[in-house]
This record gives structure tokens, sequence and C-alpha cells, in this order.
């Protein structure tokens, strides 16, 4: 039974990691060269899956340290080859760093982790994905590491213990996401439109753009239902709190209460109203979301921060700098600016290799966690290096571009507001398998296919069993629970 229930969550893990991390795309820029060092590079891509293999012919004498990533586009390819891989290849000369980029990373990482293979470092898709592998004993305890480079330390608390399962630390959260709103100033200006600092002034704003004929805001799941999951979390986070959230992941509280509940109500209002694209949210996905707000069709694009990425691709020359971001406004329940905590990838070990490779594998993972990496894949790269640190000071965008710089404006404003507690709880990242389905299937109210009574006693139900196995990560205390 238990195995049973380890491939079920295997299988729910790997539904949850294609928003984060495989679906994330951006255009690159003319400026996206190789480099003459890159060009000696040896890259090789296996036609029957698209993966693609970043190698130097001059280092086959070495042992390879693996990590297998997701199909990032070439430009991204080129900035982790020469940000990550050479600088480590070039910091000694017994190990080759070789990047596999896997169209298909999470099925593959599942498949080859359960027969004691895989890569030395196991790329997931959020802490979600960490627990099952955890328990089918696929992931070393890094411990020792946290200490020998003082991750606890630097790491931002929330994150850190995400990474823990039963006071052992499996896995690092090496990008932050949060639910916001991006807005084209140019919209809100030719309307003579403020930027909302309350959910008041955000629907009143979405109710005239759509008296103009204008989408409310301009999102949807095309081919990718888990886009619902984001604004289930975010009403979570806004109109429940992040007090009540705690508490019902804690188990102190079932979520059939009247704060969840309203929650859940906000959000069937808000579909009922067409604010989430009206009839087109089937019809779009994030790129055409994009797309769309950089055409001026909207003022708003209400998604995850990693969608800075695709923005790379619409908002260009003259547009360029049309485009902000904005937490989500002030609510009764929330007045204070809060983030909800989502994850773009996280970092583990493979249990399965040597212990030389475990250490090296380490010395990687930690390059990765430094302010120093951040600044220069986010300027290569904007959207979805937004390491979690505590101090982001050393952070410097002087020669970052429009788009790069705003990134690390707002995962500095996100490490701010986390050190002083003010979060919510992404489900990919806080909530068991079963539970997180569930927020994925919050459309079923929306369709009033199901009451939102019975939608949260079902929620309930599947919560309970999983609180119950020990199926819930670690959850932080907000600033609100003493």
């Amino acid at each position: 039974m238990k195995r049973k229930m380890i491939a079920m969550l295997l299988s729910l893990a790997m539904i949850g990691s294609m928003l984060t991390g495989c679906s994330v795309s951006t255009g690159s820029s003319d400026d996206d060269k190789k480099t003459e060092d890159d060009a000696k590079g040896e890259e090789s891509a296996d036609a029957e899956d698209g993966t693609v293999t970043k190698s130097d012919p001059n280092m086959k004498d070495r042992e390879e340290i693996n990590l297998w990533f997701w199909g990032a586009e070439p430009y991204a390819q080129e900035a982790m080859q020469k940000i990550l891989a050479d600088k480590y290849n070039a910091s000694q000369d017994k190990y080759q760093l070789v990047i596999e980029f896997r169209p298909s990373v999470d099925t593959d990482m599942s498949t080859a982790l359960a027969a004691n293979q895989g890569p030395d470092i196991v790329y997931g898709s959020g802490p979600s994905f960490v627990m099952p592998l955890v328990e089918a004993g696929k992931l070393e305890a890094m411990d020792a590491y946290a200490e020998e480079y003082g991750w606890k330390d630097r790491i931002l608390q929330p994150y850190y213990e995400s990474g823990t399962v039963d006071g052992k630390l499996y896995s690092l959260v090496n990008g932050v996401s949060t639910m916001g709103v991006f807005y084209n100033k140019k919209v809100l200006e030719d309307n003579g439109w403020e930027v909302p600092t309350t959910i008041e002034e955000l629907e009143s704003v979405m109710d005239q753009a759509l008296e103009k004929g204008l989408y409310a805001s301009v999102t949807g799941n095309k081919g990718w239902k888990p886009v619902n999951e984001n604004y289930g979390s975010l009403f979570l986070t806004h109109i429940a709190g992040p007090d009540t959230v705690y508490k019902c992941l804690t188990g102190e509280e079932k979520w059939n209460n009247p704060n969840v509940q309203a929650a859940i109500e906000k959000s069937k209002e808000w579909w009922d109203k067409g604010y989430l694209a009206g009839e087109d949210y089937v019809n779009l996905n994030f790129s055409e979301s994009l797309q769309l707000l950089a055409d001026e069709k909207s003022p708003f694009f209400i998604g995850p921060s990693i969608a800075f990425q695709w923005a790379a691709s619409f908002f260009t020359d003259d547009k360029e700098e049309n485009i902000a971001f904005i937490p989500f406004p002030a609510t009764e329940q929330v007045p204070d600016e809060t983030y909800t905590l989502g994850a773009a990838c996280t970092l583990s070990i493979n249990a399965n290799v040597s212990q030389e490779h475990k250490d090296e594998a380490a010395k990687i993972i930690d390059m990765m966690m430094q302010p120093e990496f951040m600044q220069e894949m986010t300027e290569a790269w904007p959207g979805y290096w937004g390491t979690p640190l505590k101090d982001l000071t050393t952070v410097d965008t002087s020669n970052m571009g429009y788009l790069s710089k705003s990134f690390v404006d707002v995962v500095q404003n996100i490490s701010g507001a986390v050190n002083a507690g003010n979060f919510g709880f992404y489900d990919n990242v806080f909530f068991p398998a079963a539970t997180q389905q569930a927020i994925v299937n919050i459309e079923d109210v929306w369709y009033d296919t199901i009451s939102v009574t019975d939608y949260l006693d079902n929620m309930d139900k599947e919560f309970a069993a999983e609180f119950e196995k020990g199926l819930v990560p670690p959850i932080p205390k907000p600033a609100g629970i003493q």
C-alpha cells in the first residue's frame, strides 16, 4: 500500500512541475550569441526526445557530475553553461559538470531514480515533488552540507524548512515565485487609471476595462489545467488569510471553515464577472496572455512572478518598459504587503551516487545559492533565478536590462516581506499532493459542478487522510501566528 501511495504522489508531483519548470519559455535576444569559449564546447541532441547535452570534449578524461534540467530555450542553456558549468569546471581539474536539458525531465527523473540511477544533482519542480522521493529513499540528506556551507543561516527560513522532511534537509528551493499583478503602464495612463493599492481599486479598474471592451485581465489554462492553482492559492492567501491557511495545514482547523469558504467564493465571484479573461480563460496560455497585455488589450495579467520570462518575448523595443509588477493589492483580511510563497525549482542530491560525487554536487548547489549566481543569471535570463536568500543587498543591478532589474526588485521585496513574516502558502510548496489537486480542481466550483460547501468538505477529507499519513511538509509560521 505504501509503495502505491508513493507512486501516486510521484505522478501528482510531476503534474505540478510543468507549470513552474518545463512549460516556462521565453525568447532570446539578438545579443544572445555564443562566446568563443562556448564555441569550444560540444553539444549533442537526442532527436527522439529533444534532450540537449552540453559537455566539453577537452574534458573527456574527467569524471562527469550530471545535472538534469528542464528544456530551457537555447539562450538560457548557454547562460547556465557559461555561468555555472564553465565556472565549476575551471575551479578544479578532476570533474566536469555536464548539464542535460530534458523536456521530459520529471518523467525521466522519476524513472531513473526508481531504478537507483539518474543524475548526481536532482532537479525538482517544487518541495511537493520532493517528499515522495524522500519516502522512497532516493534523495540524500543534506544536513552536513547545510552546516558546512551555512545554508540555514543564509536562506529564508520558510524556504529552508520547506525542503526538510522529519527534520532533515533534502532539497533547497533555488528560485522563488509569487502570485501578483503585472500591469501595462500605458493602458493605465491612457485611461486615467491609477495603479491599484486595494482589491476594491483593482476590481474597479477591471470593471471599467470590461465596459471599454477590454479584457479585465488576461490569463488562462489552455492546455494546462493546473494554472487554476495560481488563483486558488492567491485567494487563500489574501481572502482566507495566512493565519487561517496555516491552521488548516497544521490540522488546527478544518478546510470547510468560513474564511476559506469566503476565499473560494471570491474566486467564484471573479470567474462569474469575467475577471479571468472571461470565456477566453480556456483559450489562452501565458504566452498568449502576455502578448495581449503587450498589445494593450487589457490592463492586467494576474499570475506568477516567473512570468517575467514570457514577458521578455513580448515587451520588446519601445514596449519593454510598459510592463510592471505589484504584489496583490491589500484586502480587508490582509492589509499589509504579503506574498504567496511559491517555488520555481528545487535542488537535491541523488542518494545512489558515490560519496565523492555527493560532495561535488553539494559544492555545485552552493554555487547556485550565492547572490553572485543570481545576479549573473538574471542579467542573462530574467524571471527564474530568484534565489531565496535573507540578504540580497549585494546583487548589483546596474548592468541589467529593465526586465531583469524589475525581477530582482520583486525578489528583494519578497525577501523583506518573508523576513517580516508576511507570507502565505502556495499549494505546490506546502500542500500534500491530493490536497494540491483539490486546488487545481477549483474550476469545478467556477462551473457550478459542485457547491463551495461540498468542494471544501471533499478537500477536507483528502487533507485529513494525508495529514494522518504524515504527508504534509513543514509549515512555517506567518507573522500573525504566535
